[in-house]
C-alpha cells in the first residue's frame, strides 16, 4: 500500500532543442549546495539506518564548534519542554 514509505520524486532528462552541451552538466539539474559534503543524502534502509548515518556524520565533523552549538540547543530545549510541562527537580535531591 505505501502508507509508510515515502513516494520518491519522479526524475526527467529534458534536454532543451537550442542548448549545446559544450561544459559539464546540464543548466536545469538541480543540486543543493552542499550534498557534495554531506553523508546522509542517499535514502537511508529504515529507523536504524536513518540515526546510524546521521551520528556517523555527526561524529565526522570537523567543525567541534557545530558540535558544541548542537549540543546547547539540545540542552536549551530539553530545559524548555521541563519548564513547560512543570517538571519537578525536587525529586532528585534528598533533604
Amino acid at each position: 500500500m505505501g502508507l509508510l514509505t515515502r513516494r520518491k520524486n519522479k526524475k526527467f532528462s529534458y534536454t532543451p532543442r537550442y542548448y549545446k552541451n559544450e561544459k559539464e552538466g546540464s543548466p536545469f539539474e538541480i543540486n543543493q549546495k552542499f550534498d557534495s559534503y554531506r553523508n546522509t543524502i542517499e535514502p537511508a534502509k529504515g529507523l536504524k539506518g536513518k540515526f546510524s548515518t546521521a551520528w556517523d556524520e555527526y561524529r565526522s565533523n570537523p567543525k567541534s564548534s557545530a558540535n558544541k552549538r548542537v549540543l546547547y540547543i539540545c540542552i536549551v530545549l530539553l530545559v524548555l519542554f521541563l519548564f513547560i510541562i512543570d517538571f519537578d527537580l525536587s525529586i532528585f535531591f534528598k533533604r
